[in-house]
């Protein structure tokens, strides 16, 4: 199911998104989607992010465990 998000630009931005989107023939919540799938995909490849996600993930898990409890 798909989640339905309101994003805010600043007009210069929303403007170059909204030119990019009509020259690949593409609505602008394509482009969007596009853009944060590659921005998801590079952090599953960055090592220094997944660094970070291991250490909140292994800070938070006692919180985590004990809220399930």
């Amino acid at each position: 199911m798909a989640k339905a998000m309101t994003l805010r630009l600043e007009d210069q931005l929303a403007r170059e998104l909204e030119a990019i989107a009509r020259v690949e023939d593409i609505t602008v919540s394509e482009a969007v989607r596009e853009a944060i799938a590659k921005h998801v995909q590079a952090k599953r490849a960055d090592r220094a992010f997944q660094a970070r996600l291991d250490r909140f993930m292994h800070e938070n898990q006692s919180i985590l465990e004990r809220l399930a409890q």
